[in-house]
């Protein structure tokens, strides 16, 4: 009996969350042993360069001894404690430091906490319960969510996942992405707060034009709603301000998680001071949980954030352009109809041959091309996200031989 087979008789579909499925790409779930900078080694001893590290979450490579260290002081003093820290209040500071838009911080421990907080934050400041969001975004998994979201969902062609009541998406307003007249009329209602996410990453990378997040802001400010950036992606990936820094944007709350924990289960949601200053027990919004600003998170994202300076985001946007012009020359000495689009410092490569700008252009992709070619590059030792909709994030352990051997294999994979 193989270890999925196990697991398939203890833990539903064999997965503890379906972004771990390989069920879209014509494999089985690959069982991680453990991790070394830009490699994962698997169960079977299988050793791959590794371009999903966490979905992003480990943007220093597997194993970096300065998070293992702060994690591994931080166990030794204890695990939860039901108290604040000092790595609490450490992690924080560097959240504001960084973040202009951020004056306070609230740690919780899942990007789907962090939706869930900011959306309960914006209806108990502006007394509406209207959210908007936009097609093939992902904001975790809470139900209100849920109506047309990106990763697993779009992965599974799931429009709204079964168990979720209709009445807990009446009040959700689903909007094409980039698609700015939808907004307007969307804002006509009496709207709490438009959710977006600055550079979409759960549907495969699709940056959003600059007009679009300017209107989200302006509109938000004029019909007195909240607008929020999910960051939980891009935030501390793309630089240490985020999305939001190099556009000059400043939105009333902004969702954070993957590089803030360094690895371990994070998530948070900051804004302006009176609208964080609502939540409970400074104000009447409650939020509370045993296990948020965990210590060891904690420790692991002061580790992360203190380490990451200007020349590491500088080497890793270098890092990612190389392997996206790589993988876009590699697909035209092979012929095949690849578009590679780049955020910064991650990338999605779509089987068509346009760049999508919303949900509708992701699904004109080629999934069942993206499935076989996930196969050539497993096959050739390169490990990717089993979905064509999530992102592949190079880290800071990422070297020229990784990207060399990628784009070889990529060649051997799009000819194949």
């Amino acid at each position: 009996m193989t270890l999925f087979d196990r697991a398939k008789d203890l833990i539903p579909g064999g997965v503890s969350s379906p972004a771990r499925a390989f069920g879209a790409v014509d494999g089985e779930p690959i069982f991680a042993a453990r991790g070394d900078g830009a490699y994962l080694i698997d169960t079977d001893g299988n050793r791959y360069v590794d371009y999903i590290q966490g979905f992003g979450a480990v943007i220093l490579g597997h194993g970096d001894e300065r998070v293992t260290s702060a994690v591994h002081d931080a166990a030794s003093r204890g695990g939860a404690f039901g108290l604040s820290t000092e790595s609490e209040v450490r992690l924080a500071s560097l959240v504001v430091e960084r973040v202009p838009s951020i004056d306070r911080i609230r740690f919780v421990t899942s990007g789907t906490e962090a939706s869930m907080t900011a959306a309960r934050i914006a209806r108990g400041a502006t007394g509406r319960d209207v959210i908007v969001k936009f097609e093939g975004n992902y904001h975790g998994h809470s139900d209100a969510f849920l109506a047309k979201a990106g990763s697993g969902v779009a992965t599974f062609g799931i429009p709204m996942a079964k168990g979720v009541p209709q009445a807990s998406v009446a009040d959700t307003i689903v909007v094409p992405y980039n698609d700015v007249e939808a907004l307007e009329q969307a804002m006509r209602s009496d709207v709490a707060a438009v959710f977006v996410e600055p550079v979409a990453a759960n549907m495969g990378v699709v940056v959003a034009e600059k007009a679009f997040l300017e209107a989200i802001v302006s509109l938000c400010t004029q019909r007195g709603a909240v607008s929020v950036f999910d960051e939980v992606v891009t935030g501390f990936r793309l630089g240490p301000d985020g999305a939001q820094g190099p556009l000059d944007l400043s939105p009333d709350l902004t969702m954070f998680g993957k590089v803030l924990g360094g690895g371990l289960p994070v998530g948070a949601v900051g804004g302006r001071a009176e609208l964080m200053e609502l939540l409970a027990p400074a104000g009447p919004v409650y939020q509370a949980g045993t296990y948020a600003a965990h210590p060891h998170a904690m420790a692991a994202g002061v580790a992360v954030l203190e380490a990451l300076g200007a020349h590491d985001y500088a080497a890793l946007e270098a890092t990612a352009t190389r392997l996206c012009e790589g993988l876009t020359s590699a697909a035209k000495r092979a012929d095949v109809d690849v578009t590679v689009v780049r955020a910064g410092t991650f990338l999605s490569v779509f089987f068509t041959p346009d760049e999508p700008r919303d949900f509708n252009g992701v699904q004109k992709a080629d999934r069942a091309a993206f499935a076989r070619f996930h196969k050539a590059m497993r096959d050739r030792g390169v490990l990717i996200a089993p979905s064509p909709f999530e992102a592949w994030f190079p880290s800071l352990a990422h070297g020229e031989a990784e990207i060399d051997r990628t784009i070889e294999a990529a060649e051997a994979a799009f000819t194949a």
